[in-house]
């Protein structure tokens, strides 16, 4: 489990990675340097801060945590820190934000997500279903297994193959997240990719 961790969080990196230059290279394209100046600040301003509409704590509930190792535990906090840094998370109907976060588990059936004010009184109560993301955790945990072994001395088609369909599975688990939570918050995509891998890390188990 620790190695999937790690293979899933350099999956997501190396995602993120490739966005970023596809962004880049648009639009060095489309505006003047000056005009690109300008629009990396306000893009790089946007994701990290995400306006008044974002994320500045996530805190999970203790009952969650069963004997994680510690490069699990390592990677839950990456997990979590990755989320904090750039987010935009809109739930339908409250004041802006900044909102604090608690998810937790209700019987075992439900992830709860539990938002607050930046003072940390209660706001709403939002839960996803868990059981619509079984198969497709387990699916994405085996494919994680066998790329990080097929790293080690397979040939790079079958390196190549395993990392596509490791990225596909965590955008189909994070369109998932962003569908089920629709109408009720707000995410983009970015933060809607976190969220899955933070759904990934906490049932990774030992």
């Amino acid at each position: 489990p620790a190695r999937v961790a790690v293979a899933m969080k350099n999956g997501e990196k190396a995602q993120e990675r490739a966005r970023n230059d596809s962004r880049s290279r648009g639009s060095r394209h489309e505006e003047s340097d000056s005009r690109l100046r300008g629009s990396r600040h306000e893009e790089s301003d946007s994701r990290s801060h995400g306006g008044r509409h974002r994320i500045v704590a996530v805190e999970l509930d203790d009952r969650l945590v069963v004997r994680r190792s510690a490069e699990v535990e390592h990677e839950l906090a990456v997990a979590i820190f990755d989320l904090v840094e750039a987010n935009r998370f809109q739930p339908t109907g409250l004041s802006p934000g900044p909102y604090r976060l608690r998810l937790s588990i209700r019987d075992g059936r439900s992830l709860l997500f539990d938002i607050r004010d930046e003072g940390d009184r209660p706001l709403r109560e939002v839960t996803v279903p868990l059981t619509a993301f079984r198969r497709l955790v387990k699916d994405y945990f085996t494919v994680c297994e066998s790329y990080y072994e097929a790293i080690r001395n397979a040939p790079a088609a079958r390196i190549e193959a395993l990392d596509m369909g490791r990225r596909g599975l965590h955008n189909e688990g994070a369109e998932l997240l962003a569908r089920l939570l629709d109408g009720r918050v707000a995410i983009d995509d970015e933060t809607a990719r976190r969220l899955f891998t933070l759904l990934c890390v906490l049932h990774i188990r030992g």
